[in-house]
């Protein structure tokens, strides 16, 4: 089963997040290219590519657990801003419209969450059959 991440609202506010995160993080300092820069910019890249990645998978049990890790991701890119906010690499500015993006993300999968384990929507399992 193939799931289209274009059309989860999720994937599209954190594939636009992710070229944020970038230009954000293009003014850290040098000494920070292979440190909080680097695991920014991956984390960001992490949340989408997760999404991706769980919306080609076959189960729902699998598609779950790529979404809940997308949420992971997402949650560490809201520290990692903080962070950086903390150190001056990036405005307060930048940080809270960044860490307020990230948290509509991350409210967007917990409803996909929600809305994949509701036994309203989930299909109905075969009955047991005996011998």
């Amino acid at each position: 089963m193939s799931r289209d991440p274009h059309r989860l609202e999720a994937f599209v506010l954190a594939d636009d997040l992710v070229v944020d995160v970038y230009r954000v993080t293009a003014r850290f300092p040098i000494a920070e290219r292979f440190g909080l820069q680097s695991q920014s910019r991956r984390a960001a890249i992490s949340v989408a590519a997760n999404l991706v990645e769980g919306c080609a998978r076959r189960s729902e049990r699998e598609y779950l657990n790529f979404v809940g890790i997308a949420i992971g991701s997402a949650s560490e890119v809201r520290y990692l801003l903080g962070l950086s906010a903390r150190l001056g690499f990036v405005s307060e500015n930048d940080a809270n419209r960044l860490s307020g993006g990230y948290g509509r993300v991350i409210k967007a999968l917990q409803s996909l969450v929600t809305s994949l384990t509701s036994p309203e929507t989930r299909s109905p399992r075969p009955e047991a059959r005996g011998p």
